[in-house]
């Protein structure tokens, strides 16, 4: 599920569907007021999947231009796009450490954010990732999936976990039957639920 860099799909030998969570991550962030909404992508990397899930929340979309300077140290140089008075829910494929986040928390400060969540798939939060993330007091919320096990020292009030099973289940549903499993993934947003201030 949301594989890191797509050339993973060339050392399978059988044919591969790579799955995503953009449709779980949408429900739940859709709970919200999102008139004031963008969605904003840490890289140009991953601002794809960031345009699609922005597309399914119905908002705009901005992104961070990143280079990395080690293996632990990131540096953003610039913000593309509008943030301004804006609720902004930033979207990565995974969180390890953190340090993308928090560099990333700093320009979207400078460029007046109103408001910042944290969407990611797979959660790693290595050592105090998930402590250091919430100790930030714009983060609202930060929402990963169960794609790799929290450890219980690692919950926090401010982390929610969403489930992939019915995803998963979905897909072999789909794979077993012969149907069409990118279907799943269509662009075409959720259906709008009634929304709740936050």
């Amino acid at each position: 599920m949301t594989l890191h860099s797509p050339q993973v799909h060339g050392f399978f030998s059988v044919p591969v569907d790579q799955l995503h969570a953009l449709r779980e991550l949408a429900e739940h962030f859709q709970r919200y007021d999102l008139s004031r909404a963008v969605v904003v992508s840490p890289d140009l990397g991953n601002a794809k999947n960031a345009a699609a899930f922005a597309k399914r929340l119905g908002v705009p979309v901005a992104a961070g231009a990143k280079e990395r300077i080690s293996d632990t140290q990131v540096r953003i140089t610039a913000l593309i796009g509008e943030v301004r008075n804006r609720d902004v829910i930033v979207l990565d494929d995974e969180i390890a450490s953190g340090g993308s986040i928090i560099e990333l928390l700093q320009h979207l400060r400078a460029h007046g954010a109103r408001s910042v969540r944290i969407a990611t798939t797979h959660g790693i939060f290595a050592r105090d990732a998930v402590a250091r993330i919430a100790a930030e007091p714009d983060i609202l919320e930060l929402v990963c999936t169960n794609t790799v096990p929290i450890a219980p020292e690692k919950r926090h009030p401010k982390l929610t976990v969403l489930s992939v099973a019915p995803a998963l289940a979905e897909g072999m549903r789909r794979i077993n039957t012969g149907e069409s499993v990118s279907a799943l993934f269509a662009d075409t947003p959720s259906p709008p639920k009634a929304a709740i201030s936050g």
